[in-house]
C-alpha cells in the first residue's frame, strides 16, 4: 500500500468523524429549538398588560422573510449540484445570493424587532414576548453564524478549489443552512399564524 493510498484513507477517516461530530451537533440544536419551542407555547397566551401577537406581528413581513430564507435554501441546493458538477465558479456564484438573500432575510429581522420594541413590546414587557426574542433571535443568531460560514467557504473554494476537505465542508455548512430553514418554518407555523390568527 502506497504512501498516497494511506494518506487518502486517513482523510477520509477524518472526514467522516467530522461528519458524524456535525450530525451530533446537529441533534443538540434540534433539542435546543424544541426547548425554546416548548417555552414559547407554554407562554404565548402571557402578554402581562402588554403588546399581544395580533398588535405586533405583520404576516406580510413575515412572508417576505420566509421566502428570502427559502429561496437562499434553494441557492444554496443550486451551489450543492455547482460542486458535484465540479464547478468552482459557479459554486461561488451561488454561495454570494445564498449570502444576499439571508443577510436579507437578517436585515428584515431586526427590523422587525425595531418595529415591536418601538410600539413598546420588547422581551422585558412580558413572558410571551421574551420567549418570542429568544426562540426567534436564536434563530437569527444561528443564520448570522451561517453567513459567516458561506463567507469563509466562499473564500475556501476560491483559494483553496473544490479539494474533498472543502466539499466535505460545504456540505456540513448546506446541512446547517437547510436545518435553519427547518427551524423556520416551524417558526412561522407555530408563532406567527397563530399568532395572527
Amino acid at each position: 500500500m502506497s504512501v498516497a493510498t494511506v494518506l487518502e484513507e486517513e482523510e477520509t477517516r477524518s472526514l467522516e468523524a467530522r461528519e458524524f461530530g456535525f450530525w451530533v451537533y446537529l441533534m443538540t440544536d434540534a433539542i435546543i429549538f424544541a426547548l425554546l419551542f416548548a417555552t414559547y407555547v407554554v407562554l404565548s397566551k402571557n402578554s402581562a398588560a402588554g403588546p399581544t401577537s395580533n398588535e405586533l406581528f405583520d404576516l406580510r413581513h413575515t412572508a417576505v422573510e420566509t421566502a428570502l430564507l427559502l429561496l437562499s435554501s434553494l441557492t444554496f441546493g443550486m451551489a450543492t449540484i455547482a460542486m458535484t458538477a465540479g464547478r468552482a465558479g459557479r459554486v461561488v456564484l451561488w454561495l454570494i445570493v445564498t449570502l444576499a438573500l439571508g443577510l436579507g432575510f437578517l436585515a428584515m429581522e431586526l427590523l422587525e424587532f425595531h418595529g415591536m420594541i418601538a410600539k413598546g413590546g420588547g422581551p422585558e414587557v412580558s413572558g410571551f414576548l421574551s420567549a418570542f426574542f429568544t426562540l426567534v433571535g436564536t434563530h437569527g443568531l444561528h443564520v448570522a453564524f451561517g453567513a459567516l460560514g458561506i463567507v469563509v467557504m466562499t473564500g475556501q473554494v476560491l483559494i483553496k478549489g473544490l479539494t474533498l476537505p472543502v466539499r466535505s465542508r460545504l456540505i456540513r455548512l448546506g446541512l446547517f443552512w437547510h436545518f435553519l430553514d427547518i427551524v423556520w418554518i416551524g417558526i412561522f407555523s407555530v408563532i406567527y399564524l397563530p399568532g395572527v390568527m
